[in-house]
């Protein structure tokens, strides 16, 4: 089993060095055959682990340097259903973009080709290692193929200034992720996080474990896009080809929340076990303002991927109330949400390309009443199940993980974050519903004074557009096989005890040391059966219920935003936000500079 954890990074780095050497001599579509044969087989290997790992860690310490006496020198791949999960899920993606991208970027192909799959190798990576270093170095590696993929029409203004937001201040973040990890090395000594974790285990937490703790999380809640640090995720995603759009939307802006959850469980929950109260409030208040401001954000969005964008946002906000509690169920929630609501993120940006190609647009005013014909009927009932999933529909995946987090906070005490994590659903499943109702049904006014309209027709060079011959129905297959699975990940047998279960693993720092550093293999925790309460049945059906009725609002009420609507007094402060988001990058510098100092100063003060 051990041999095939590194076969699923090296498999597709060979493969893109393979392509970048020799594709220019085969035919597009021969690169194609090869990079989803690929993608593929990265799915099934990270399936394969995630089984495999189901009891124990699986382990794999390269060039057979094994630690001595809980010395790790060596480097190690520490696989994990979480680790595990997330590779799976993004070869899934990976291979729905492929399918997806059949014929695009034939210029360039396999340029295309070897970015995705260097993306595809350094995600895989990522999720697996065990070394801080190595974390650092594949999330690095992932972010400069993303900086390329998204800036292939670097001839667009609005590419470019997407593109070098998104560079610069991932960048940023990548400092402050690198100081952090010097600054453990050298109270430690180690990169290996089992190690690190033990050395700090039971010590004083002095300045520097501190300012190592803030550099962490504040750089990796960049690479998330969490407020006020998510500025440059919506610049970005907008501008990003379908195939690439996948990927960023579906798991590259999660993978900076599981690292703040696999740094601070393996590395700092020792030393500041006895400061949880802080941490927890800190991270489930960040995580609370980020979804509802991306919620907000995405009523007030006219572009299609520009409104996804703010859903990913404020969905991550979500994952961070879960993964902030401190709580297993709320891990266990923020994982199996990452899976569901990932595959739906997916679905929905491939159906927007669809929108594109068919349509001709990507702005939800100027599509009014465009996709109305019986051919298109397939494409809207996809935007409609879209929605619906991530507004949390019963029984399916996104409501198991929202009842899970739910459970959590209502166990640590934080029952006040439930009805605020519904209304955060609220909104974004009203967002997509409201394009829905639009688009295909006819419904709604032809302009609405808050949002922002877009060109009559898409830039040139848009690859949607110039592939708008491709109207087959073949290129709805990925997207429905993606939102299968989000939705089904709730029917899986045992699904939530399980995912539990895990999360105790997880979460329990002592065992992963033993087991990486001495190779004792823990036990199991026991298996709790999960069932839903009546609340957890009352707070999904509010979500669904509200966001019908939000868009149903929107859209059967004449000009609801207008100054003479009593729907008029959001204008100003709806205009105001949107201002905040003004695509300067000193503006955005700014935010990460105070939202660094806001950490700062509130761990400086109550960790000490």
């Amino acid at each position: 089993m051990t041999t095939l954890v590194p076969l699923t990074v090296a498999v597709p780095l060979l493969a893109a060095a393979a392509i970048a050497a020799l594709g220019r001599f085969s035919p597009a579509w021969a690169d194609n055959v090869v990079a989803t044969a690929v993608a593929a087989t990265v799915t099934v290997l990270s399936t394969i682990l995630l089984f495999g790992s189901a009891n124990h860690d699986t382990i794999h310490w390269f060039s057979g340097w094994t630690p001595r006496h809980g010395v790790a020198i060596g480097i190690a791949f520490t696989v994990d259903p979480i680790g595990a999960g997330l590779a799976a899920l993004a070869g899934a993606l990976m291979t729905a973009a492929f399918v997806f991208s059949w014929g695009y970027f034939e210029e360039v192909a396999h340029l295309y080709y070897t970015m995705m799959l260097i993306f595809l190798g350094a995600l895989a990576g990522f999720a697996l290692t065990g070394d801080l270093f190595n974390l650092f170095v594949f999330f690095e590696l992932m972010s400069v193929s993303a900086y390329a993929l998204t800036g292939y029409r670097i001839t667009q203004p609005g590419v470019l200034q997407g593109a070098i937001n998104f560079a610069v201040t991932n960048t940023i973040g990548a400092y402050m992720v690198a100081l952090g990890i010097a600054l453990v090395y050298g109270r430690t000594g180690a990169l290996n996080m089992a190690q690190a974790g033990e050395a700090l285990a039971g010590k004083r937490v002095d300045g520097l474990v501190i300012a190592s703790l803030v550099l962490l999380t504040v750089g990796f809640l960049i690479k998330a896009g969490a407020v006020p640090f998510h500025f440059w995720l919506s610049d970005a995603y907008a501008v990003a080809p379908a195939p690439v759009g996948v990927l960023l939307t579906g798991i590259m802006s999660d993978l900076g929340l599981h690292a703040i959850a696999r740094v601070y469980w393996d590395v700092f929950s020792g030393a500041t076990s006895g400061h949880a109260g802080a941490i927890r409030g800190l991270l489930v208040g960040v995580g609370l303002l980020t979804a509802l401001v991306g919620g907000v954000m995405s009523l007030l969005q006219a572009d299609l991927k520009r409104l996804l964008a703010f859903v990913t946002i404020s969905h991550g906000g979500i994952f961070l109330v879960g993964i902030g509690l401190l709580e297993a169920r709320g891990l266990a929630g923020a994982s199996l949400y990452v899976i569901a609501d990932g595959a739906l993120k997916g679905a929905f940006f491939l159906a927007v390309a669809v929108v594109v190609i068919r349509l001709g647009n990507s702005d939800e005013l100027r599509l009014r009443g465009r996709g109305r014909h019986r051919r298109h009927l397939g494409l809207g009932l996809l935007f409609a199940v879209c929605g619906l999933g991530l507004a949390a529909l019963p029984p399916f995946g996104p409501f198991l993980s929202k009842s899970l987090i739910e459970e959590a906070a209502r166990g640590a005490g934080y029952g006040f974050a439930v009805p605020l994590v519904t209304l955060a659903t609220v909104l974004t499943g009203a967002a997509v519903l409201r394009a829905t109702g639009r688009i295909f049904l006819g419904l709604g006014p032809r302009r609405e004074p808050l949002l922002s309209e877009q060109p009559d027709e898409p830039e040139e060079g848009e690859p949607e557009a110039e592939k708008s011959r491709r109207t087959r129905a073949v290129l709805l297959v990925p997207p429905v096989v993606l939102v299968l699975i989000g939705l089904g990940v709730a029917f899986a047998p045992g699904i939530g005890a399980r995912a539990m279960q895990q999360a105790v693993r997880f979460q329990d720092r002592a065992a992963y040391a033993n087991e990486v550093l001495r190779g004792r293999v823990p036990g199991l925790p026991p298996l709790a059966p999960h069932t839903y309460d009546a609340a957890d049945w009352a707070w999904g059906t509010l979500s669904v219920a509200g966001s019908l009725a939000l868009a149903a609002l929107l859209l059967l009420r004449r000009q609801p935003f207008s100054r003479r609507s009593r729907f008029g007094l959001v204008r100003r402060p709806a205009a105001a936000l949107k201002a905040w988001h003004s695509g300067a990058i000193g503006d955005y510098a700014a935010w990460i500079c105070a939202g660094a100092a806001g950490f700062s100063v509130v761990w400086g003060v109550l960790l000490r």
